[in-house]
């Protein structure tokens, strides 16, 4: 793990619980799918710590290399990669998400 950016990144993954790379923040998403995680995860109480990726170019490029994943956003549970909007709003809409996430020790804050 040479790549200063993926040092970053698995640094940041360990850091946090839940970690969802972005274009944009929790309050300004600056893309629909992004903004469509935000919505889900708040939704279902998932606290989470943002990266915005158009910050950092190295950070944008770097997580895609890392999951092997080309697009954002990309969701990271306990250092595992999850996926990305398609995967999130299907584990949503099947009630999937919350109970994995609650499996995962992830403690949720909404009902």
């Amino acid at each position: 793990m040479s790549n200063p950016a993926h040092a970053q990144i698995k640094k940041t993954n360990s850091e946090h619980d839940v970690v969802l790379y972005m274009k944009g923040t929790p309050v300004f998403p600056q893309c629909g799918f992004s903004s469509t995680v935000v919505q889900i995860l708040d939704y279902v109480g998932a606290p989470y710590h943002s990266v915005n990726v158009l910050e950092d170019m190295d950070v944008r490029q770097g997580i895609k290399e890392v999951n092997n994943w080309p697009t954002i956003p990309q969701l990271i549970v306990k250092g595992e990669f999850i996926g990305g909007c398609d995967i999130l709003r299907e584990m949503f809409e099947s009630g999937e998400l919350k109970s994995f996430l609650e499996n995962k020790g992830v403690a949720l804050t909404a009902a």
